[in-house]
């Protein structure tokens, strides 16, 4: 059953009207909360019409790149790196790297909410200022770990100051509008996808620069002492210059007023989740990102696998290929395609056609195989390239999930809070969830169980089962955004 829009006694509702009214709020939180929240609420069609602050929003984007340049990019070297620290044997070298790269995520997932709770009490600017510098050092360190124990200690600290990322996205909320929400969190993503890239090629172009570029770095003893230290150095420094840019530039978006009122009648995590929508709209953030997660964890061994196995051979050129090109898809779609999409059919409109088509997309893979191991290899040119370009559309739904979820906050000094929430439950699979999908890619192949196609069966039915919870999506997330004629 399909969610209705707001009714225009609510319309518009955002995390960016300073605070939204309660829609079906229980008694007790409404009678904690309903004056202090209505008091906040600005005239709608005022805030339609501020513009959006482009230099906040692109120094608040500068700084987004640093999480994804701090998680990637040590992944091209990290192998190499534990090997020669741990004097291992090479089987239990995918051990230990599954293991630094998880800390990273769990150390982010216990510390993200408080956080969140530090942003909406003390403010976003001083917590960014924090993280920013503290992942600045925790990066720079990593390189310079002569002992795998010292290793996993930069990583949970680098982890412990990932909670950056619940303070930006509750600050690129407070610079929007209804209007300009939806190209705001387009260039936040767009963002991201850049620093993606950034991290490996950072990781894998100044990693051992005396080998690597002897005329230039071999005869300095440092590069050979600490081999791993240069990228380390070139990724903290990002985040140093954001941490500096931030303290210089960034305007504080959490206003004193509402700090005060966040601090006298404070909504408890638990209260917060209970608060009509926001547990739905969560589930529905966890659900999206589950499948991004098994996605982009599967899709580069299915890509060298063979195809009598399942897979589509692939070489590594080939494989950097595909994902090039589907990278730069999905920053098309989502700076170009999404924007007028979501003004036209709202936020709930782009997340159904999304979950609709997440199924066929998925199914699109093993199909290309099929037309492999049949050696009709004309029509898989013709099909793999082209689902690879035009399914990674669905990546819209990961914007579109963050704007319902600045949609159903209570109010917008609870924004970091409900953001640490969202995150956590992200941190949780992405620590899990790779490992956990590879192994039945690894099972499937190995047993030929279904033909190989055994994890791609599974995706499947994870992606089916967004279509019921997008349905659910509640009436304030919807993100529908009114004419001024329409509006009266």
């Amino acid at each position: 059953m399909a969610v209705s829009p707001p009714s225009e006694n609510n319309q518009e509702p955002s995390a960016t009207d300073e605070t939204t009214p309660l829609l079906e709020a229980g008694p007790s939180v409404q009678s904690n909360q309903e004056s202090s929240l209505l008091q906040d609420t600005p005239p709608s069609e005022a805030e339609d019409d501020t513009p959006l602050p482009k230099v906040q929003i692109f120094l608040l984007c500068y700084a987004r790149l640093v999480e994804p340049i701090a998680f990637f990019s040590i992944f091209p070297f990290v192998n190499k790196m534990i090997l020669e620290t741990g004097n291992l044997d090479e089987a239990d070298v995918g051990f230990y790297s599954g293991l630094i790269e998880s800390l990273y995520s769990l150390t982010q997932m216990l510390t993200m909410i408080a956080w969140g709770r530090a942003a909406d009490r003390l403010g976003r600017k001083p917590v960014l200022v924090l993280t920013l510098f503290g992942v600045a050092i925790a990066t720079t360190l990593f390189g310079f770990s002569k002992a795998i124990w010292q290793m996993m200690f930069c990583r949970c600290l680098a982890g412990f100051f990932g909670g950056m990322v619940v303070t930006l996205r509750a600050m690129i909320s407070e610079n929007s509008t209804p209007k300009t929400q939806a190209i705001a969190f387009s260039y936040f993503t767009f963002t991201s996808n850049i620093g993606i890239f950034l991290g490996p090629f950072i990781g894998g172009v100044l990693s051992n620069p005396a080998d690597q570029y002897p005329r230039a770095f071999g005869n300095i003893q440092f590069f050979k002492d600490y081999p791993y230290a240069l990228p380390t150095i070139v990724s903290g420094l990002f985040s140093a210059s954001a941490a500096i840019l931030t303290t210089l530039f960034v305007k504080e978006t959490l206003t004193q007023d509402r700090r005060a009122k966040q601090k006298e009648s404070p909504m408890t995590t638990w209260e917060l989740i209970k608060f009509p929508g926001v547990a739905t709209v969560i589930y529905i953030y966890g659900h999206t990102m589950l499948l991004a997660f098994c996605y982009t964890a599967v899709i580069p061994v299915f890509w060298f696998t063979q195809p009598s196995l399942g897979g589509y051979g692939f070489s590594p050129f080939q494989i950097s290929m595909f994902l090039g090109a589907g990278g730069i898809s999905q920053a098309l779609w989502t700076l170009i395609v999404f924007p007028p999409l979501q003004r036209r059919v709202g936020t709930g409109g782009v997340l159904r056609a999304c979950a609709f088509a997440w199924p066929f997309f998925f199914a699109a893979c093993p199909i290309g195989n099929v037309l492999l191991r049949q050696e009709w290899k004309t029509a898989f040119w013709i099909v793999a390239p082209t689902v690879n370009v035009v399914g990674c559309g669905v990546s819209m739904a990961f914007t579109a999930v963050q704007l319902a979820l600045n949609d159903i906050a209570p109010s917008a000094s609870t924004l970091g809070t409900l953001n640490a929430l969202a995150l956590t439950v992200i941190a949780a699979q992405r620590a899990v969830a790779p490992a956990l999908f590879t192994s039945i890619f690894a099972a499937g192949v190995r047993t030929q169980f279904l033909g190989g196609y055994l994890v791609w069966l599974v995706m499947i039915c994870v992606a089916i089962g967004l279509t019921p919870a997008v349905r659910r999506l509640p009436a304030k997330a919807e993100g529908k955004i009114k004419d001024p004629a329409e509006r009266g």
